[in-house]
């Protein structure tokens, strides 16, 4: 059994955020400001040099317009092996265990609103 390595993890991630946050044409520093996470730690988070608490990931989801777990989806740049585990594994995500992980970054996304 493979198992992906943080490595990788991290890989998808930071490609994922630089290209929402390109498609939205929204700068490091607009979207550093947007979701209150320095340009910095954003910066390094995109060269996968930084990780993201659950906290900022919900922050950078919202300012993007996308669900979180889109933010690890595997893109055509990231290796064969880590994008079929990667989707494999949303493919198998239970419906039950979505809808709850889907209702908590909901419930994550409306506390950041109230508190904007």
């Amino acid at each position: 059994m493979n198992i992906m390595d943080e490595a990788g993890l991290r890989r998808i991630l930071s490609q994922n955020i630089k290209r929402f946050r390109k498609m939205k044409g929204l700068s490091q520093e607009k979207l550093a400001e947007k979701t209150c996470i320095s340009t910095n730690y954003l910066s390094d988070i995109e060269r996968g040099r930084g990780w993201v608490s659950p906290f900022s990931l919900v922050k950078l989801a919202n300012a993007l317009e996308v669900e979180a777990f889109e933010l690890f989806r595997p893109t055509e740049a990231a290796p064969a092996d880590v994008s079929s585990m990667v989707n494999k594994c949303l493919e198998d995500f239970s419906s039950s265990l979505r809808v709850s992980f889907e209702k908590s970054l909901a419930d994550g996304a409306r506390k950041i609103r109230q508190n904007l």
